[in-house]
């Protein structure tokens, strides 16, 4: 990864962090985007960025130049159910997680320098409803569309952008913390019943897709930990 310009949202903590570590550790530029600058990993060049406002989305693109690798890192995870769910918190999960995925994608395709590379990160919970249903998965499912339309997309125009995605399940990250609000007695016997995935385990599986051959298109990879049942 010598040598590549890499972009990757959310890079203030948990995966993003992690990956965006282990990049610039492997001689990458990273060039991150996070709302809390100071919590950014060092050696990473930090933009601050609201991804719920496309003004800020569309003012941060602006300023930046080729490069050659978007990872969509950042994600918003409330266990808000449909019967009975906040609003507000359906419209904040919708936005970092669907609009400003795409959004980004959007932007990215002018920016790559030679074949370009988008990653995103998405969820177990794009492929199966958790039982506790709730609005989370249905912005996974949509992460899991938008990646196979614009790998459609890019195909029909035959772009040499190649599209991934990598759906973990449960990774001992600070987005944990937010799904079990007010559930943290699950959360811990969840944490003590098995070994949980680690932001850098996903990393590096993300490392793993940036460094196939140009002609390899991973389309998704699953993973969970051994302990974790469905």
């Amino acid at each position: 990864m010598k040598g590549k310009r890499i972009v990757v949202t959310g890079v203030s903590s948990g995966i993003g962090k992690a990956l965006a570590e282990k990049c610039v550790a492997a001689g990458a530029e990273v060039v991150g985007l996070c709302r809390r600058v100071a919590e950014a990993p060092d050696g990473v060049k930090v933009l601050a960025c609201d991804l719920t406002s496309e003004a800020d989305v569309r003012g941060v693109f602006s300023k930046l130049g080729p490069f050659d690798v978007l990872v969509n890192n950042a994600g918003v995870g409330l266990m808000s159910k449909i019967t009975d769910g906040d609003l507000d918190d359906w419209d904040l999960m919708w936005q970092v997680n669907v609009r400003a995925l795409a959004l980004c994608s959007q932007l990215a395709l002018k920016h790559f320098d030679g074949p370009g590379q988008i990653i995103n990160v998405s969820s177990m919970s794009g492929h199966r409803v958790p039982p506790g249903g709730g609005f989370y998965a249905p912005t996974k499912f949509a992460v899991r569309a938008i990646t196979e339309s614009l790998r459609l997309e890019l195909r029909a125009m035959k772009s040499s952008v190649r599209v991934s995605s990598v759906s973990p399940g449960f990774v001992d990250t600070p987005l944990l913390n937010d799904y079990f609000k007010g559930r943290e007695d699950v959360l811990a016997n969840t944490k003590a019943s098995i070994k949980m995935l680690e932001p850098e385990d996903i990393a590096q599986v993300i490392c793993n897709i940036m460094q196939t051959p140009i002609h390899v298109e991973v389309g998704d990879v699953l993973l969970r930990s051994v302990d974790q049942g469905v």
